[in-house]
């Protein structure tokens, strides 16, 4: 169930960051309200998910997913370019949460 949780926390979190860009500064209200409500679904299931899961593992791969899914929903939504040394970044990132959940032993089954 950590999974199910951790994937939730990670859309919830994309949802409210993608929601603070389309926000304006807080300047349109209903994006403002999705991105706290985002973060509020997001933060609630990264708990649950850490009941079981360590933190710094749980932490790991919650950024690292936001992060590489984030800069590609803002280069489809809001066409932000990424040059080679961005998709090596997030190259890296996603080869690391995959270590993380196909090599680690601290993830739970």
């Amino acid at each position: 169930m950590a999974y199910v949780y951790l994937a939730i926390a990670i859309v919830s979190e994309v949802i409210g960051t993608l929601a603070l860009k389309a926000s304006n500064g807080f300047a349109n209200l209903q994006y403002s309200a999705l991105a706290f409500v985002g973060y509020a679904i997001a933060f609630y299931f990264l708990t649950q998910v850490m009941r079981t899961v360590p933190v710094g593992v749980t932490y790991a791969i919650w950024s690292g997913a936001g992060v590489a899914l984030v800069a590609i929903l803002g280069l489809v939504l809001f066409g932000q370019k990424l040059d080679a040394a961005a998709l090596l970044g997030i190259g890296l990132i996603v080869a690391g949460v995959l270590v993380l959940n196909l090599f680690s032993n601290s993830i739970p089954n």
